[in-house]
């Protein structure tokens, strides 16, 4: 059953905290393809970062920091302002509890409110499931109505294994001749 989720914007002090939650991910999986923990520093500098245009959201059940949501550029040119990659993290003991829909779901409003229409996944994908990796990440994302559009063969090395790599998109909207200009998240009113 799901409890009370607060769901807000995440502030750099958060990273330490944040750090938590990814850490294992880095050290005990193949989910992300970084090797090294980064520092809190490090991990505040990147939250500091996003948030100058993208929303970074954390939720908090019973006022514990259990996992995290964000938005960053899909890529560096002007053409590609309307997508962005999502990414998704949440504690081991709060995944299939519906936090993560409703964090990604919370991530989309405001992401609609920028004027984002495409939303990209870059998912880790095992050929052969493991003790690294399994495809959780891509049923998870197909249940929100993600759709796999690519897959890079073999591109990422991790615990002597070698991984794949998909690319999961869902459009948020239609996609006018004249685009309304995106509004970074620092100009949005909460």
């Amino acid at each position: 059953m799901l409890t009370d989720l607060v769901i807000r914007m995440a502030t750099p002090e958060d990273a330490a905290e944040i750090l938590k939650i990814y850490a294992p991910y880095i050290t005990d999986t193949a989910i992300t393809f970084e090797y090294d923990i980064p520092t809190v520093e490090e991990f505040s500098e990147r939250i500091r970062h996003t948030l100058l245009k993208y929303p970074y959201l954390v939720a908090l059940e019973e006022g514990k920091l259990i996992g995290y949501a964000y938005a960053s550029p899909f890529k560096a040119r002007a053409a590609y302002d309307w997508a962005v990659e999502t990414t998704i993290y949440l504690s081991p003991e709060c995944q299939g509890k519906g936090y993560g829909k409703k964090l990604y779901y919370a991530l989309e409003e405001i992401l609609k409110k920028q004027h984002i229409l495409n939303l990209n996944a870059c998912i880790a994908y095992a050929a052969v499931e493991d003790a690294y990796l399994t495809n959780a990440s891509t049923k998870f994302h197909e249940h929100l109505g993600y759709q796999k559009i690519g897959r890079f063969t073999q591109c990422g090395y991790k615990f002597g294994t070698w991984y794949d790599m998909i690319w999961m998109e869902k459009l948020l909207g239609e996609h006018p001749a004249n685009p309304e200009p995106i509004i970074p998240i620092t100009k949005l009113i909460f």
